[in-house]
């Protein structure tokens, strides 16, 4: 299986536990007895990570290998602007009869989606320890 040599799977770690507002030290726990915050720093700074450990990851991640294989940052980035180019909407809008000018970066509108993640992740989370108290009480 080949990835593209410029991205670091450990940055893409990295950034995708971020994005789901997980702790190192949440991973940690996750990942078994073997494993605490340090360890999961070390990890986030290699820029190759073993297919088996990728594969663990991405069960505690709840995300496919692949994301964490193929994600380029920049390439996102690029992507997201050519795709919402403003000059696109002002054609657009200039052939409608209207001049438009739109209010939003499409940068802003994938961090609103990063932050609806972490939010909807924040909840699982609580619901989670809401379980795990309620059997504990038990």
């Amino acid at each position: 299986m080949r990835t593209n040599p410029k991205v670091h799977h450990g940055r893409n770690v990295k950034r995708f536990r971020e994005l789901l507002g997980i702790q190192q030290e949440s991973l940690a726990y996750d990942l078994g007895e073997d494993w605490n915050q340090q360890k999961i720093s070390l990890l986030e700074q290699k820029e190759t990570i073993e297919m088996n450990l990728l594969e663990q990851i991405a069960a505690v991640l709840k995300i496919p290998v692949k994301a964490i294989q193929n994600f380029d940052e920049e390439r996102a980035v690029n992507i997201i602007a050519n795709t919402y180019s403003f000059q696109d909407f002002k054609d657009n809008a200039v052939a409608s009869g209207f001049s438009y000018q739109p209010s939003f970066n499409p940068v802003d509108k994938l961090i609103e989606s990063y932050e609806e993640i972490k939010k909807l992740h924040a909840e699982k989370e609580a619901l989670y320890e809401r379980l795990l108290k309620a059997l504990e009480s038990k």
